[in-house]
């Protein structure tokens, strides 16, 4: 099990390997415009998509309106289409309408900057709230996704069984300096390097920390 202290190492070592990565399509939008409600609405449209796809369907969606209160005016029609072919196209729609109504109506058009808050919006569970929460507003959070569960276990630093244990896990165990920038780290390199199957390790700058957990093939 990695201790408290070498996961300082491992964290430098990872923004440094990072930088000549490419960035998911969210952090780029959170990057590019700091708008929490783009931020929200690109996450869920990012939930079982390619970045590629994210990227350019959040494109084509911001184009025909950027506020909760102009997107809640379009036709689930016209979002259908600016956002397809995102999984689950049809369901993201009327998340998306739902969300920017609760939005007008309960948050005077605003994201709302808590988690507790921001789980009360349709379509929206833990792994968007922390993002919006750590990528929009800069407060602490941590997002867990696949790639951020499975190398947390992968390199021993933590032993669970769902993402949703992972945030708990990492949230007792984690230095809370690291809870912002913990998921900007870990899932580019877990698209580029640390991938689900047959890693490249021979590539992976963190392996002498890493315990290789339920790692049956690598490169």
């Amino acid at each position: 099990m990695i201790t408290a202290d070498s996961i300082h190492p491992i964290m430098a070592i990872l923004k440094k390997e990072v930088r000549r990565l490419k960035t998911p399509a969210v952090g780029l939008i959170a990057q590019r415009t700091q708008d929490p409600f783009r931020v929200l609405i690109s996450c869920l449209l990012s939930l079982r998509t390619r970045d590629e796809t994210t990227e350019a369907a959040s494109a084509r969606l911001f184009q025909l309106a950027a506020t909760p209160g102009r997107m809640r005016c379009l036709r689930a029609a016209q979002i259908e289409s600016a956002i397809y072919p995102v999984s689950f196209y049809r369901n993201k729609t009327q998340q998306i309408l739902g969300i920017c109504r609760d939005l007008m109506e309960k948050f005077d058009g605003h994201v709302p900057d808590s988690i507790d808050a921001l789980l009360t919006l349709p379509g929206v569970g833990r792994k968007t709230a922390n993002l919006v929460v750590t990528a929009a507003f800069r407060k602490p959070g941590i997002c867990v996704d696949t790639h951020v569960h499975r190398i947390s276990n992968r390199i021993g630093y933590i032993r669970t069984k769902s993402p949703e244990e992972s945030e708990t896990a990492l949230r007792e165990k984690l230095p809370k300096r690291y809870w912002i920038i913990y998921n900007d780290l870990l899932v580019p390199y877990g698209q580029f390097i640390c991938k689900p199957i047959s890693p490249i390790c021979s590539r992976c700058e963190i392996s002498p920390y890493c315990k290789q957990v339920g790692v049956e093939k690598k490169r």
